[in-house]
């Protein structure tokens, strides 16, 4: 019992550090705990979960399948296996990790992912049965209910979306994500050009310049406006305020890319990339970039680079060996 204790105290404290950002101290915690006990799979699961937020995935694989050839059903490490899967953007692989781990242990989070990976293999009704399996018994579930406002704006039904926000954030009203969407969506229809000065009143508001949620919405209404120059500026600034968020950084990128100012497009692009090695369409843009340099000597070379730090994504192999038989053709 008191050893059950010490772990739940631990998780929490780590759970804070992670939620907080400050992953060397997590680590850290995490790290002298294994020196005690380097079998425990709590601890080499929470470690795995550290690595998949930071996106050392290779790492955290090592951690997952050490678990896994222990346990082949431990629903831990079934769960970081299947965030991992997430990451590298192959959700039917994630989705059967969460399946398994959902038969050995039924826990909300765990239909929550499986939603999610339905989601992203654009099984929309689906996911939307398995967030309704939890919200029809907890109606209030504020995870679930921001959840299915993001898959009803992937099915476009928009004002079910609105209504599902609306009712996330009644329970919790602090969400900026949230807050953000439901302004975004209530915008739809009205001009661009007023939502725009709108929101450039709102990001001068003292209560709302720090919020990222609200820059990123501004840079989305001047991009759609093709204002791509002051997109970027805030997206820019949102990706400061939240750096974890990668999709900010991406936006600037790709309005770079649309200004023409391809060496701005590459610093951010590139950083998405080694960050975000699935994304294909970040990769693709990139590919357009040096092309139109004539430097895809330095685009084979970033590949490279990248692949070297996550030798599990196979595409981008393929993409190497295809611009590699391209140069080799020229010459």
């Amino acid at each position: 019992m008191e050893r059950q204790e010490t772990y739940l105290s631990l998780a929490e404290r780590i759970r804070s550090l992670k939620e907080k950002g400050k992953f060397p101290e997590a680590q850290e915690e995490i790290e002298r705990e294994l020196k005690k006990n380097p079998d425990q799979p709590f601890l080499k699961m929470s470690l795995a979960d550290l690595y998949l937020r930071q996106d050392r995935l290779a790492q955290a694989r090592i951690l997952v399948e050490e678990v896994l050839s222990q346990d082949p059903q431990h629903p831990q490490a079934l769960t970081v296996l299947g965030d991992l899967f997430l990451k590298q953007n192959s959700p039917r692989e994630a989705l059967e990790c969460f399946r398994q781990a959902l038969a050995r242990e039924p826990r909300d989070y765990l239909v929550l992912r499986s939603a999610r990976a339905l989601k992203e293999m654009n099984r929309f009704a689906e996911a939307l049965e398995e967030l309704q399996k939890v919200l029809v018994v907890k109606p209030g579930s504020f995870a679930f209910l921001k959840e299915k406002g993001l898959l009803l704006n992937k099915m476009k039904r928009f004002d079910e979306a609105l209504e599902a926000f609306e009712r996330a954030k009644e329970i919790f009203p602090g969400d900026s994500f949230v807050n953000t969407e439901i302004l975004r969506l209530k915008s739809r229809e009205r001009p661009e050009g007023q939502v725009v000065k709108e929101l450039q009143k709102v990001v001068s508001m003292e209560s709302k310049k720090d919020d990222p949620q609200m820059h990123g919405l501004l840079g989305q209404k001047l991009k759609e406006a093709g204002q791509v120059r002051e997109a970027a500026a805030e997206y820019r600034l949102a990706s400061s305020l939240d750096p974890r968020n990668l999709f900010f950084l991406k936006q600037e990128g790709f309005c770079h890319y649309r200004d023409n100012n391809y060496v701005e497009a590459l610093r951010c692009l590139g950083e998405a990339l080694r960050r975000d090695p699935a994304d294909f369409r970040v990769r693709n843009t990139l590919e357009k970039i040096y092309s139109a340099r004539g430097e895809m000597k330095e685009f084979l070379h970033l590949l490279e680079e990248i692949l070297g730090q996550h030798p599990e994504q196979k595409p981008l192999l393929g993409t190497i060996r295809r611009i590699r038989k391209g140069m080799e053709e020229k010459e």
